[in-house]
Formats: C-alpha cells, structure tokens, sequence
C-alpha cells in the first residue's frame, strides 16, 4: 500500500466504559493481582491518591476493545500497540478510547489513541497500528 492521508484511513468509533470498584475488584480476582493499592486498603488509603485506583490494564483494554470493533480479525492477527499511563484511573470513572488516524504506510495502518476520563483528564496515550488482511 502507498502512503495516504489520515483522511482515507477507516474511521474508529470511540467506546466508554464506566469503571468502578466492583469492577476492579473482579479484575484483581481473575487477574490473580493481590496488589493492595487496587483494593480498599489501608495501603490504598495511605497511598499517593488516597484511595484505590483502577489496573492501568482495565484501561488499556479499551483500546484493544475500540480496535477489535473496528478491525475484527486484523487486529487481532496483526494489532500492535505502543502507550504511556498519563494518570491512574480513579474508580468510579467513565473511561473513553478514542482513535484518531495517523498514517497509512508500508500497509500498515497507524492511530494515535488515547484514554480519557470523564473530566477530560488524560489516563494514556500513545499508537495502535495493524495491517488490513
């Protein structure tokens, strides 16, 4: 494929989830993560934000949830993605993905992504590529 504008690139629909403690906490059971600063903890309380924050995963996993929607298979076969935490997810929060398009080259498809909470604090950021089948 040869180079392309943003602008020819599939759209990508954007996906909000509300993340809350229950959410968390069953995330931290399937994950096996016994990490106390997830849970309402006294180690989470005296914590950097004074209460329990959301897995950086559950976050990043709305990315590859806004990816899949798009993309099905491709993504799943060849999806790449490259991000950087910003802020931790503070439950309760509305969380939103959102993929803007960055380049179309050597047949790869590249978004520049992003997650935010509600307020519009920036919780990630960073790339999701992939190759169309």
């Amino acid at each position: 494929m040869s180079d392309a504008a943003p602008g020819h690139m599939p759209p990508v629909a954007p996906v909000t989830r509300q993340i809350d403690q229950a959410l968390v906490d069953r995330y931290a059971a399937a994950a096996r993560d016994p990490n106390p600063i997830h849970r309402d903890t006294v180690e989470a309380r005296e914590g950097p934000y004074g209460r329990p924050i959301a897995h950086g995963m559950l976050v990043l996993a709305l990315v590859s949830q806004m990816m899949t929607e798009a993309f099905g298979e491709s993504w799943a076969a060849t999806g790449q993605l490259a991000v950087r935490w910003r802020a931790p997810a503070i439950p309760p929060v509305a969380v939103t993905a959102a993929a803007t398009p960055a380049q179309h080259a050597d047949g790869r498809l590249r978004y520049s992504v992003r997650c935010t909470a509600a307020d519009g604090e920036l919780l990630l950021d960073g790339s999701a590529s992939l190759r169309l089948a």
